[in-house]
């Protein structure tokens, strides 16, 4: 009873529990299907905001490539859902039933061997963490090991997520190409694509998020929040106190990659898709965006930065569509 007494008086507490209150109640009520599915949406980039508040604003470490985490979680989702809606009782029309149509059309004649665990739900959930976390722990560690930070580490991200895309693009038999994984259906034979569904996958998200903020919150608390802190003011100095200045950038970097990952998996659960263009350089820019808009070192305002700049996109979208000459 007293340490929840001491967590609700904690500073910053209020602004979760506000946050809590609008995605868990608010949104629902007032919104409809649509622009409820739409703010899921937008709540799957606030993930990629929420880790690059550890990162960069904790960390000092500011990365231009968190599209491909993103990208590598929601890619390990939508490969479990092809697979899935592959299933040989909906795809006689193929000349190959069982495998993805985008195989089928590329004349691939039986499923690739990295595909066939992502037939298991279990092994998809732990991919869509380990997979990103992963990649950003052998990027970091090569680069932090060697002292690489500041502009040179951007400039890597951003290479990675290029090298990302274009192979992702070239590979079309096994990734789907430019138009990626599309026609995602059902969940353990659960159509996800119905407004009630949405909802759930609305709620699960919320609540994932929530959980993310409280977890990315008591690390700030903790002994490695300060110094990350510590070493994102004055480097030199944690490093001639004796502490391993490089892997704990590591561990905050990875941490960053598996709020990404998870983030992109909802992102192919709610929208139903995923493609290449979630992956490259300037998704990966504007997720940069949402946390400075919401302020660097702030888990709750990542989020509003998300909502905010995505809402924004929408509504000059539909407010002033492009016309094509007659």
């Amino acid at each position: 009873m007293n340490s929840l007494k001491t967590w609700l008086t904690r500073p910053g507490t209020g602004s979760v529990l506000i946050l809590a209150l609008l995605l868990l109640v608010i949104l629902p009520l007032s919104l409809d299907a649509f622009r409820l599915n739409l703010v899921g949406k937008y709540l799957t980039y606030a993930f990629v905001a929420v880790g690059l508040v550890m990162v960069w604003g904790y960390g000092g470490v500011l990365s231009l490539g968190q599209g491909v985490f993103f990208g590598l979680g929601g890619y390990a989702m939508a490969m479990f859902l092809k697979l899935e809606a592959s299933d040989p009782e909906s795809t006689k029309i193929q000349s190959t039933p069982g495998i993805p149509d985008f195989m089928d059309w590329n004349q691939l004649t039986e499923l690739p061997w990295f595909w066939v665990p992502f037939k298991s739900l279990p092994f998809t959930l732990i991919a869509v963490i380990a997979v990103p976390t992963l990649l950003a722990f052998i990027i970091s560690y090569a680069m932090f090991k060697r002292r690489v930070g500041g502009v040179y580490f951007a400039i890597i991200t951003q290479a990675v997520a290029l090298i990302l895309t274009v192979l992702i693009i070239g590979q079309q038999g096994y990734t789907g190409g430019v138009n990626g994984m599309t026609d995602l259906k059902t969940l353990l034979g659960w159509d996800i694509r119905t407004d009630s569904a949405r909802l759930i996958l609305y709620y699960v998200c919320s609540g994932l998020l929530l959980g993310s903020i409280v977890l990315c919150a008591w690390i700030q608390r903790s002994k490695l929040g300060t110094l990350l802190l510590a070493m994102r003011d004055k480097e030199d100095r944690v490093r001639f106190s004796g502490y391993d200045v490089a892997m704990f950038k590591v561990a905050v970097f990875c941490l960053g990659a598996a709020l990404s990952g998870i983030g992109g998996a909802m992102f192919a659960l709610q929208v139903g898709f995923m493609s290449p263009s979630f992956v490259g350089i300037v998704p990966s820019i504007e997720m940069v965006i949402y946390a400075a808009v919401g302020g660097r070192m702030s888990l709750v305002g990542a989020v509003y930065g998300a909502l905010l700049v995505n809402a924004g996109k929408t509504f000059f979208s539909e407010s002033f569509p492009i016309c094509g000459s007659s």
